[in-house]
């Protein structure tokens, strides 16, 4: 069992969610049932996966969760620009929240690879 708070990858995508929470609280009050929603469960599902993974019993079963967790930041990705090209967040914000889930998915990537078994 790992301890995910030690993960960096892990720390990023918990900061990147505080982000996501903060510049959504902007959006349009209709779209707190669509996009809102969808944006804040993206985003808090990639740490929680990689939490998730940390608590499972083998390597494989982790990098399933690594995966879903990057799965969730490639629909995170779509959202944001869906988000910025409907003017709902700002092209300052949008480059500082995508270079950030950049980051995170070569982290992601990075770590699926390590714990991958040889082929």
């Amino acid at each position: 069992m790992r301890n995910y708070r030690e993960l960096k990858v892990w720390e990023k995508a918990h900061q990147l969610t505080l982000k996501i929470y903060q510049v959504t609280s902007s959006f349009p009050k209709e779209e707190m049932y669509g996009l809102t929603s969808q944006i804040r469960r993206a985003s808090s599902s990639i740490p929680a996966n990689i939490a998730e993974g940390c608590g499972r019993d083998s390597d494989a079963q982790f990098i399933n969760f690594l995966q879903i967790a990057s799965g969730s930041a490639s629909e995170l990705d779509y959202h944001l620009l869906l988000a910025h090209d409907l003017k709902f967040i700002n092209d300052s914000d949008y480059t500082t929240l995508a270079n950030d889930l950049t980051e995170i998915r070569k982290m992601l990537t990075a770590f699926i690879r390590r714990f991958r078994p040889a082929r």
